[in-house]
């Protein structure tokens, strides 16, 4: 009876193990699947992948105009705010084009150069839009991204999901993967080995 009970709480804790092992594998296959369907498609659905200098030409802020967080929302749901337009001159072609802060703006509004939070204050964004117009005036050259399949002719400023944030992504669910894989290999050198002692 003695020797029975260290051999059972032996296969326990190999069992409980190879759980873990095997819902840490299943934990990174879901957010495997997670990042599939919702970063990869964002990261591929962009044309702005080519980094180069541009230099401002002019920085204007236009009257307020409505914005929508959603197509085919009512009233209710747009709020005004000042339109900043800022068109650059690009490096690698010498055209004038417009900036856009990422992918995302260029969809919610293509007349305006960035597109601030609807839960925002009114006077918190206009003070903002403010700072963001004086700053470009002030410092004129920067990085930027444009597309060079020509596709599209406006240049962003910053990408949602960069090759960086990507890869970022993927490291914990990979750890992950790793981590469970290692541990039901451990479990079954250790009931192989288990099973040579009991030979001998």
């Amino acid at each position: 009876m003695l020797g029975k009970k260290p051999v059972t709480a032996q296969k326990r804790g190999e069992t409980r193990a190879l759980c873990l092992g095997l819902g840490m594998v299943a934990c990174s296959m879901m957010m495997y699947f997670f990042i599939g369907i919702t970063i990869v498609p964002f990261y591929t659905k962009s044309v702005w992948t080519t980094e180069t200098v541009c230099k401002v030409l002019k920085a204007n802020i236009k009257d307020e105009v409505l914005c929508s967080n959603s197509e085919g929302s009512e009233d209710e749901d747009s709020f005004p705010y000042p339109c900043l337009q800022v068109w650059v001159n690009l490096t690698a072609s010498g055209q004038e084009v417009m900036l856009y802060q990422t992918e995302d703006t260029l969809e919610k509004n293509p007349k305006c150069s960035y597109v601030p939070g609807k839960s925002e204050n009114s006077k918190e964004v206009k003070a903002r839009i403010e700072t963001i117009a004086s700053n470009f005036k002030k410092y004129q050259t920067f990085p930027c991204y444009y597309d060079p399949g020509g596709t599209q002719t406006s240049v962003i400023l910053s990408r949602l999901y960069p090759p960086k944030g990507l890869l970022f992504a993927f490291l914990w669910p990979t750890l992950l993967f790793i981590g469970g894989c290692l541990i039901i290999i451990l479990v079954k050198i250790s009931q192989y080995v288990s099973v040579l002692s009991a030979w001998q």
